[in-house]
């Protein structure tokens, strides 16, 4: 089934001190033709899915982790 993933959407992993997330991204953007609005673009997606998943019962579940 990952493999099958992999076909269909292309993956990042960003890594920092902190945290490891594996991306799949599901969005063309290759109809941005500049780079550097794409890229602006895809940052920008992924601060709105932070602040979605920061409003789900799942954010809260997931720091419970932590108790």
């Amino acid at each position: 089934m990952d493999e099958l993933l992999e076909d269909l959407y292309p993956e990042i992993t960003l890594e920092t001190d902190d945290l490891i997330m594996e991306i799949s991204v599901k969005k063309d953007y290759s109809q941005i033709e500049d780079l550097d609005k794409r890229k602006e673009e895809f940052i920008n997606d992924l601060k709105d899915f932070i602040n979605e998943f920061s409003e789900t019962p799942e954010s809260r579940e997931f720091m419970a982790f932590f108790d």
